[in-house]
């Protein structure tokens, strides 16, 4: 019974050791180019959404390059890297969620692969961009 038990207490040690590998090792996965989100200033009078609903601990991507932007500039966040065989998709968090979740806060504010977002006045577009 005692080996058993060590034998089973094991391999639930070794599987939950396996999901936290999985949890944080594909955040440390780097290959091909890196995708960033960048804010760049728009013209014109579009639906967008409120900046103050972009915040930094939900939207990390987006209010980095919101705060990198200025009115006569685009801003951009720190680059993202998808990983071989789009493994790191299911496990990480991306710009690509975030900019889904914007898009979701006000349909009329979407223009084609990214969203328009004010913020102290200025308009900006949101988008992922991927540069080599």
């Amino acid at each position: 019974m005692r080996q058993i038990t060590r034998r089973v207490t094991f391999a639930l040690l070794v599987a939950l050791a396996l999901l936290l590998a999985l949890g944080a090792l594909p955040s440390y996965l780097q290959t091909g180019d890196p995708y960033y989100l960048t804010a760049t200033p728009a013209d014109g009078n579009h639906t967008a959404v409120d900046a103050s609903l972009v915040t930094t601990d939900r939207y990390p991507y987006a209010s980095a390059a919101l705060a990198d932007a200025a009115p006569n500039r685009a801003g951009r966040s720190d680059a993202y890297y998808r990983g071989p065989f789009g493994f790191k998709g299911a496990f990480t968090h991306s710009p690509f969620d975030e900019v889904d979740a914007v898009r979701a806060r006000n349909v009329s504010a979407v223009d084609g692969d990214g969203v328009f977002v004010r913020q102290n006045g200025t308009l900006y577009r949101l988008a992922v961009t991927q540069q080599p």
